[in-house]
């Protein structure tokens, strides 16, 4: 996929719809600029809501804690 942004005269630029949909991209989102020696490396740095961590919380994990410290001292994940 190819897309092509101007810089405005403030600096800005737009990131093409079809990278916004195809990466999820938000307002609030941000996106990190890396100088490698192939040239630039941008990647998305996604903001997460409370609903996004209420679903991880709310993913089963075990809580026997017998478990979680037997799983724990083997350095077994989730």
């Amino acid at each position: 996929m190819y897309a092509l942004s101007k810089v405005s005269k403030s600096n800005q630029i737009v990131v093409p719809a079809e990278f916004r949909k195809l990466y999820d991209i938000k307002a609030g989102d941000k996106i990190s600029w890396t100088n490698t020696e192939e040239g630039m490396l941008l990647k998305v740095e996604k903001k997460y809501t409370e609903e996004d961590i209420i679903g991880l919380i709310k993913k089963e994990l075990p809580i026997n804690s017998v478990e979680i410290k037997k799983r724990g001292s083997k350095g077994l994940k989730w």
